[in-house]
């Protein structure tokens, strides 16, 4: 085992991979390096990471080389175009998007759940969404002393789900709305 650990957050500006650069300064992840991607538009910025800032680097097909673990918080697109050339360059892939979810080669792992997905992954590794999660946490435990056989679900999701764009238009669609504008 390598004792060194060089983790990227791919689609480090936005609200969730914000968030997700937040949460392994807060944990003490055990990364001797983090390195912070997004688009070209966005390289060159600085993104807050623990008491510090990153630099946002370009995502590129060719930048994987030396990343030992990489968390995809960009959008399905960008995950199904840049994650096979990660997974390629020996990089393990977790996918926060949709893209893989359904990808048959991909586990779709929560790992307090069925962590025994995992063996034999390929390089990407996927999650369900965010309220799939949560559930499954919760109902594990449960089935496991006494068999559910059926759950009925309604949820109700935060616009920031959808990432800083959302954000930013539910802002907007509000001040639109106090100030009697369509």
């Amino acid at each position: 085992m390598s004792e060194t650990l060089t983790v990227a957050v791919v689609g480090a500006t936005g609200a969730v991979g914000r968030e997700m650069l937040k949460t392994l300064h807060e944990r003490k992840f055990p990364a001797t390096k983090v390195r912070a991607f997004a688009s070209a538009r966005s390289a060159g910025g600085k993104v807050p990471f623990g008491e510090g800032e990153l630099t946002v680097e370009e995502l590129k097909e060719n930048v994987f080389d030396g990343i030992d673990l990489a968390i995809f918080s960009a959008g399905g697109g960008t995950s199904a175009t840049f994650a096979p050339h990660a997974a390629h360059a020996g990089c393990v892939v977790v996918d926060n998007s949709a893209a893989w979810r359904m990808d048959e080669r991909c586990p779709l792992v929560v790992p307090e759940v069925n962590p025994q997905a995992l063996e034999g992954h390929q390089g990407i590794i996927a999650n369900p969404n965010c309220s799939t999660i949560q559930m499954l946490v919760v109902l594990k435990p449960l089935h496991d002393a006494a068999r559910i056989r059926r759950v009925v679900v309604s949820t109700y999701q935060a616009v920031s789900g959808t990432g800083q764009k959302g954000i930013e238009e539910l802002e907007r669609q509000v001040r639109d709305l106090f100030n009697a504008r369509d």
